[in-house]
């Protein structure tokens, strides 16, 4: 009989080895560059799998440096969401000889999605109302401009629904068996995405024109989508930190426009932002472009956008009427 039970055993065994690779082989390899895209494709996927994330912890896509555990992913992936060659420029080789199999999805070029150019130098005007209202008939690739585009593109929660619509179509393909999955989760997250963004532009009413500075130029669909009044950027240039000459032109611009806040960057040292706002009467406030100290998963571009609004409504907030 001990026999019996320990033979039973080892076939047992053996078996659920041998069945493992087909247990599993339902499962996409999916990879996607960063935290905010990573939400709505895992959000999308649901229990159909777990996407991998790229670029972790409190790293700027515009400086990462790709790893060895990075090839890795990309080699096995088959599906890749990332940004695009305009943001994340430090992908475009590995995924041309990493990633010859995978399906790769640029978001920033995904149907439906509205691009704004990208902004000259660091201090801007602030939008009229016709142009504001012009960006939100503005989508896809029906702009008239000719210059280069911003990339941030994932700060307008319309062009999150565009997104969730190309990622379902995506997964759908590479897993025909789980298409229906992928477009019911994609409906249920159209649902909130639409709630979100109603919600985010009630709240940001009262600040709405209220002048203000930011680290680097990364919020501009989000400003131009709640009709924010941010009026110029500490950095021109993302990977360059700003020189004596530029904290200089910045206490001018906060000076010449009244600017209320100076937003920081969780991306970028504390020192930096507190050097150009010295003697200055501004106050500090801190906006992440990437959840940062979010976690990852589908909760992430909710935290995201709510903590934006919550920062700016934090700092902007004291003293409007």
């Amino acid at each position: 009989m001990k026999r019996f039970v320990l033979t039973l055993l080892v076939w047992g065994a053996a078996l659920g080895v041998w069945l493992l690779p087909f247990q599993t082989a339902w499962a996409l390899e999916v990879v996607v560059s960063i935290k905010p895209l990573h939400a709505l494709v895992a959000a999308v996927m649901g229990s159909e799998g777990k996407p991998a994330l790229l670029i972790q912890g409190n790293v700027s896509e515009h400086t990462y440096a790709l790893r060895p555990s990075d090839a890795r992913l990309l080699s096995r992936a088959e599906v890749v969401f990332w940004g695009g060659p305009t943001l994340e420029g430090f992908l475009v080789r590995p995924l041309e000889n990493l990633s010859a199999r995978a399906v790769k999805v640029s978001m920033l070029e995904a149907e439906g999605v509205r691009h704004l150019p990208a902004r000259a130098g660091g201090a801007w005007e602030e939008e009229s109302e016709h142009d504001h209202d012009h960006g939100k008939e503005s989508a896809g690739h029906d702009h008239e401009h000719h210059g280069p585009e911003d990339p941030h593109v994932w700060l307008d929660p319309r062009n999150a629904l565009a997104m969730v619509q190309v990622v379902a179509r995506a997964l759908a393909g590479r897993d025909p068996a789980g298409a229906e999955r992928y477009q019911a989760n994609a409906a249920a997250l159209t649902q909130r995405l639409e709630a979100l963004d109603k919600a985010i532009e009630k709240d940001l009413i009262p600040v709405r024109k209220r002048p203000y500075i930011v680290f680097h130029d990364a919020y501009q669909y989000f400003e131009h989508r709640y009709g924010l009044g941010a009026v110029g950027s500490v950095m021109v240039h993302p990977e360059r930190p700003p020189g004596a000459r530029r904290v200089h032109e910045i206490g001018q611009r906060i000076r010449e426009t009244g600017a209320v806040c100076l937003f920081t960057e969780p991306q970028y040292p504390q020192r930096l932002a507190e050097s150009v706002a010295a003697g200055q009467p501004v106050r500090l406030g801190v906006l992440d472009p990437l959840g940062a100290a979010i976690p990852e998963g589908p909760e992430l571009y909710f935290e995201l956008l709510r903590g934006l609004s919550r920062a700016l409504l934090g700092c902007l907030g004291s003293g409007t009427s």
